[in-house]
């Protein structure tokens, strides 16, 4: 099991990893969470279970869902901020999760990203044709877009106004 991309929020953790199959995966996760949990309490010096026993796995199959999952992950801090009234500006990517290794973005400088991956980055580079480059075929994401079925983000310029003409 490889982890490509990783969100991690107050409460809970959002991954897109990679698999060879279904018991890969189980094991794969099993030993991320012994291993996140040892460190965890570790950090915070108490013993004890960190993670529940459960987590939702769903294969993505085609470009869409590898796309909108992608959005789903690295902008669900964005959500969160937007739930709790704050609005993040443009740009802003979250620190807590691998967008800053992310070069699928259109307003970020992939120069940034490239050297951000010079640093030892925590993920594994895709391998598989969806993660890789399949979805960029439904358009890359921006940084103010929203998880959902649409991006809600201001449009890049204003309407024409017709008085204006």
């Amino acid at each position: 099991m490889r982890v490509v991309h990783y969100s991690v929020q107050h409460n809970h953790l959002h991954l897109i990893a990679e698999a060879d199959d279904a018991r890969a995966l189980t094991r794969g996760l099993q030993g991320l969470t012994i291993r996140l949990a040892k460190r965890l309490n570790k950090h915070l010096g108490r013993k004890g279970k960190v993670f529940a026993d459960r987590y939702h796995a769903r294969a993505l199959k085609t470009p869409t869902e590898v796309r909108n999952t992608l959005r789903y992950v690295l902008q669900n801090a964005r959500k969160h901020a937007l739930e709790r009234g704050e609005l993040l500006p443009d740009g802003a990517i979250d620190l807590c999760s691998s967008a800053p290794y992310f070069d699928g973005y259109t307003d970020r400088d992939r120069k940034r990203v490239l050297d951000a991956w010079s640093r030892d980055p925590p993920i594994t580079a895709p391998t598989c044709w969806l993660l890789r480059t399949g979805w960029r075929r439904r358009g890359l994401l921006h940084t103010s877009d929203l998880p959902g079925r649409i991006p809600l983000r201001a449009p890049k310029t204003r309407p024409r106004n017709p008085r204006d003409a």
